[in-house]
Order: C-alpha cells, then structure tokens, then sequence
C-alpha cells in the first residue's frame, strides 16, 4: 500500500510540475546566440604613388604601409603591402625579363593552384592596359585558404610582377569575405596604375 501511494505521489508531482512549467508564459526560454563577428572599420578609399628607384610604380591606399621584404630568398624590389586593421599583407616580387615571361607565368599558375586543395573554387581574370601595356591575370581563391588572391603584370618583354594577400590569422571565409572584397578593390587599383620605367637598376 505504502508502495502504491509512493508511487502515486511521484507521479502527481511530475504532472504537477510538467503543468506548471507548460503554463507559465513568464519564464525565460534559453537559447544559444549566432556566432557572430566583431565589427570591422573600413577606411575611406584614398591613394598615394608608391615609387621608388625600381622598375615600377603605383598606387596603394594610404591606410597601408611599405616595407622591403626581408624573407632570405627576397630579391631587390619584392616589397609587402601592409594592412594593419586587417592583418593583413600583400607580396609582391618583382623579376626582370630576359626571354623567359613563360615560366615566370607558368610559376603564377602553380602557386595559385597549390591553394586548390582547400579551395572550393578557382577563378582567373584577365587583365590588360594596351595603353599602359601591362597584362595578366588575377587569381580569386575561394574557400578557407592561406592566400584568397593572387595577380600577376606583365609587358611580356622587361617587367614581371607578381602579388598575392595573405592574412596573420586562421583562414575563415564566413568572416573574411566581407574584408577579402573590400582588399581586393584596392588591388585591382594598383594593378589598373601600374607603369613600368626604363631605368630597369634595382633597389638595395
């Protein structure tokens, strides 16, 4: 008897409490908040020349900033492009040709493609400035890679320069989209004023 009554109480308190809380409009309903993301200030888009003694100049935002590339293997005029806000940096190497403008592109093309193993898509832009005679592609990486873009510029006969962005963090496209497009406008400025000069000496 004793059994039937315990077992009778334990189920009127369920019923009790499973009717309260089903009732009771005013209690909070808890539920994980979306991922979400910093907000990110995005410099208004101003310009300024970068040149200096080596065969080439241009124009980058003035929210960036210049330093020699310093890596064992750089070579004069190979320079990065600094975005402090964004962590990030674009290399740019520069060679001088001598007949050999197919295998410095060929080399273009191989480094792009080495990011395809992350990659969830490749996609390759013409370029060419007859006026100016640059010519060349640019490289839109898509997905969770180490390098998002890449270009190369070319006359095809004395000048060879080569960029890629990289970024000082985890690649997350859901997060750098928004950054990657706003960089990537800036490079598509350098590329559309680049001019090549005759005095081919290098930089120390």
């Amino acid at each position: 008897m004793k059994k039937t009554l315990s077992i009778l109480s334990i189920a009127t308190l369920v019923s009790v409490l499973t009717f309260t809380s089903c009732n009771n409009d005013d209690d909070p309903v808890y539920s994980p908040k979306p991922k979400g993301f910093p907000r990110i200030y995005f410099p208004e888009k101003t310009y300024r020349v970068f040149d200096t003694i080596c065969p080439y100049q241009f124009e980058i935002p003035i929210y960036t900033s210049v330093s020699a590339d310093r890596h064992k293997n750089a070579e004069p005029c190979w320079y990065n492009i600094d975005f402090p806000s964004f962590r990030a940096t674009l290399h740019l190497s520069y060679k001088e040709v001598n007949k050999n403008v197919s295998s410095y592109i060929e080399d273009s093309h191989n480094f792009a493609n080495r990011h395809q193993i992350k990659a969830t898509g490749l996609d390759e832009s013409v370029i060419v400035r007859d006026s100016a005679k640059v010519y060349g592609l640019m490289f839109d990486i898509a997905g969770n890679t180490a390098s998002s873009l890449q270009f190369y510029v070319t006359d095809s006969s004395k000048h060879f320069l080569r960029g890629a962005l990289y970024f000082n963090s985890v690649p997350n496209v859901d997060s750098l989209k928004i950054v990657i497009d706003y960089i990537r406008k800036d490079v598509l400025h350098l590329i559309n004023t680049v001019k090549w000069k005759n005095d081919t000496r290098k930089a120390d």
